[in-house]
């Protein structure tokens, strides 16, 4: 691999918390991208808002709004984590598609693409800058955008199960699978439109579980334990 996309959610971040940041977790995250880092290969970061704001829950206010509070929210996570990556020696920057005053720079794919070049860490924070497109749509849209190699999706679950192993114990876990399938079975690894982006578009993802221990670096060291959705 020699560009990645690392998608994390919000909610691994917070830990055992379940909402805003756990140091521990994020700084175990910062120490596994500085080894890819050392590696020469390049990597971009795109984090979900969950810890803080999930707006398709609130039933009160307009739609609309209620998903510019999660952009804000995947700003505000990605701001932070950038910092714990400079505390272990990463240089960083984050990216929005809107302005955010000093806080951020606009997106573009050059910007993007010199950085990881010049070995700094590329936070991609604010979705897609438009309601009604989840934080996964984001994801395949600027991995496409930057000609990653593979998306990372570090989630909380090891991989991409039939039913949900939360619910059903006997959930059978998928080493392999494709995209279609992933569709044609209604699985959720990542939402529809971000399904029918990663079809279109070739490409694929590596599915793990983020508290396993060094599971980033095994991940894309081949030492891999979780679902490979092929395109």
């Amino acid at each position: 691999m020699n560009r990645v996309l690392l998608k994390l959610s919000g909610e691994a971040l917070a830990g055992d918390k379940k909402t805003g940041f756990d140091e521990k977790t994020v700084i175990g995250v910062a120490k596994q991208v500085k080894q890819l880092i050392d590696k020469g290969i390049q990597v971009s970061v795109v984090i979900g808002g969950g810890n803080f704001w999930r707006g398709r829950t609130s039933e009160n206010i307009d739609r609309t709004k209620a998903d510019q509070i999660g952009m804000l929210a995947t700003v505000m996570n990605c701001i932070y984590v950038s910092e714990i990556f400079r505390s272990e020696g990463m240089d960083t920057s984050v990216l929005t598609p809107f302005t955010c005053g000093g806080f951020t720079e606009l997106f573009n794919k050059d910007r993007a693409v010199k950085a990881m070049k010049e070995g700094g860490v590329v936070f991609l924070a604010g979705g897609t800058g438009h309601p009604y497109f989840s934080t996964d749509t984001a994801t395949v849209l600027r991995a496409v955008e930057i000609e990653a190699d593979v998306i990372l999706l570090a989630k909380s679950i090891d991989g991409v199960y039939d039913s949900d192993p939360k619910i059903n114990p006997s959930a059978v876990k998928y080493d392999e699978i494709s995209i279609d399938e992933v569709v044609a079975k209604k699985l959720a690894v990542v939402d529809m439109t971000a399904s029918i982006l990663c079809m279109e578009n070739k490409m694929p993802m590596l599915v793990f579980g983020l508290n396993e221990e060094n599971s980033i670096v095994n991940t894309v060291s081949g030492d891999f334990s979780g679902t490979k959705v092929t395109v």
